[in-house]
C-alpha cells in the first residue's frame, strides 16, 4: 500500500485508476498524470519506484510549483535514422536554420509568436484536488448564497439545483414562493 497526500493506493490497482481516488481526479486527468510522469497504462501502483511516488507526491501536492515536462519532438512514420556522425549532422541543422531564416526575413517577434502558438499551455498547472478544491466550491456556493441567486437559495433549502426532480414540486413551489415574498 502506498500513501501519497493521506489518500490510500492499493498495490493491485492500476496507476490510472488507483489516481482517480483522489476527490478532484477523473479518468481523463488521471491519463494526463500518468503520461507525464511517463507511466505505461499497465503500470500497477506496487511496480513505482520510491523516485516516481515522491515525484507523484510533490507533483499532487503543489501542481503550480511544479516543472513542466521535457518537450521531445516526435518522429514521423516515415522517418529513417541517419548513419552520419553526430558533428556532419549538426553542421547541416544549422546551416539549414541559417538558410530558412534568410528565406524567411521576419521579424524576430513574429516567429516567437507564431512559436508560441504551437505549444501548448500546461493543462494540469491550474489542477485542484482534496481540501483545496472542497474549500473552492464550498466558497463558491456561500457566494451563491451571498447574492442571492436562484442556485444559491436551492442550496441554502437544502433541494436539488441542477434541475433534478424532487419528489414534491407543489411543496417546493410553494417554499419558494415563500421564500421569494421575504426577499
Amino acid at each position: 500500500m502506498v500513501y501519497v497526500l493521506g489518500v490510500n493506493l492499493p498495490d493491485r490497482h492500476l496507476v490510472k485508476f488507483a489516481l482517480t481516488q483522489f476527490y478532484g481526479v477523473g479518468h481523463a486527468t488521471a491519463e494526463r498524470i500518468c503520461s507525464r510522469f511517463q507511466m505505461h497504462r499497465t503500470c500497477k501502483v506496487g511496480d513505482l519506484t520510491p523516485l516516481q511516488v515522491t515525484a507523484l507526491a510533490s507533483f499532487l501536492s503543489s501542481p503550480k510549483d511544479s516543472l513542466s515536462p521535457p518537450r521531445y519532438p516526435t518522429a514521423t512514420p516515415d522517418f529513417v535514422p541517419s548513419t552520419k556522425p553526430h558533428q556532419e549532422l549538426i553542421a547541416e541543422f544549422r546551416a539549414a536554420r541559417k538558410q530558412r531564416a534568410l528565406e524567411n526575413k521576419q521579424p524576430g517577434f513574429m516567429l516567437r509568436a507564431r512559436r508560441d502558438e504551437r505549444v501548448q499551455p500546461d493543462g494540469l498547472k491550474d489542477l485542484q484536488i482534496e481540501a483545496a478544491l472542497r474549500t473552492a466550491i464550498r466558497e463558491n456556493i456561500a457566494h451563491q448564497k451571498m447574492i442571492g441567486s436562484y442556485v444559491g437559495r436551492r442550496h441554502a433549502m437544502g433541494l436539488p439545483v441542477r434541475g433534478q426532480n424532487t419528489q414534491n414540486n407543489a411543496k417546493t413551489a410553494r417554499k419558494l414562493n415563500r421564500l421569494e415574498r421575504y426577499h
